[in-house]
C-alpha cells in the first residue's frame, strides 16, 4: 500500500534571546510510513546552518503538548494562553523557541487522525523496516 502524507504550512514565530518575535515559515508533515511521528520542516533561511532542518517527534507528544506541558528531551511543547502553543527544540547547536497558532497545530493533528486514528497505528511494518536497515537484510 502506498504511503499517505498529510502536509500543512504553518507560520511560526521564533522567540529570540531579546524577546523579539521573528516570523518563520514551517511545514507540518505526517506520513503513514512512520505513523507514530510528525515532522516539522524549516527552510534553509530559518536555520542556523543555512540548510533545511527537519525535526521529528512523537505525534502523541504534539497531542499532549496542545493540552498541557509535555516532553522532557529534545522537543518540549506546552500551551501558551488560549491561542498559541510553544515548541522548544534542543540540539547540540543550541535551542529554538517557537510559537505556533494552536489552531493550526490542532487542525494538523486532526487531519493526521483522519488518516490513522490515535491508537490504531500499525507499527509492524515500521519495526520490520527498521530491523532490516539495522541488520542489512541478514
Amino acid at each position: 500500500m502506498d504511503a499517505i502524507t498529510v502536509e500543512q504550512p504553518a507560520q511560526a514565530r521564533l522567540i529570540t534571546a531579546d524577546d523579539l518575535e521573528i516570523p518563520v515559515p514551517a511545514t507540518l508533515r505526517y506520513t503513514t510510513d512512520d505513523p507514530l511521528a510528525v515532522q516539522v520542516d524549516f527552510p534553509a533561511e530559518a536555520a542556523l546552518e543555512g540548510e533545511e532542518v527537519t525535526w521529528i517527534f512523537a505525534r502523541s507528544l504534539l497531542d499532549q503538548g496542545l493540552r498541557a506541558p509535555a516532553g522532557h528531551g529534545d522537543v518540549q511543547i506546552w500551551p501558551y494562553g488560549r491561542t498559541r502553543t510553544v515548541v522548544e527544540f534542543h540540539s547540540p547547536h543550541g535551542l529554538a523557541l517557537l510559537q505556533f497558532p494552536a489552531s493550526a497545530l490542532r487542525l494538523f493533528l486532526l487531519r493526521t487522525y483522519t488518516v490513522v486514528a490515535a491508537g490504531q497505528e500499525d507499527v509492524a511494518d515500521v519495526v520490520e523496516r527498521g530491523l532490516s536497515a539495522l541488520f542489512g537484510g541478514v
